[in-house]
């Protein structure tokens, strides 16, 4: 599965990981079943999962604060994304 997987060109062009590294790899480890190591491959894995299943059932079912709710969840997922990117790259040098 790995075989097919986009690389990343920031990593190829500027050797730097990009604020989305390690999503796709974590999303395959979900379908095999390894919910630890796709957590730890990318930690933002499972609320971005979270925010997508908020949306798509907001698409059918009308909430009364889904908008407060998405851009709460919008924020949580950038936290996460950028504290977790800083903190990889804080081990990389």
């Amino acid at each position: 599965m790995e075989d097919f997987m986009l690389p990343c060109l920031n990593k190829k062009i500027f050797g730097l990981e990009c604020f989305g590294c390690g999503l796709q790899r974590a999303a395959a480890l979900i379908f095999r079943g390894e919910f630890v190591a796709a957590f730890k491959m990318y930690p933002a894995i499972y609320t971005l999962l979270l925010f997508g299943g908020f949306i798509l059932f907001t698409m059918f079912v009308e909430i009364k604060y889904s908008y407060t709710i998405k851009i709460a969840l919008a924020i949580v997922n950038g936290l996460i994304i950028v504290s977790s990117y800083f903190y990889k790259m804080s081990f990389m040098f």
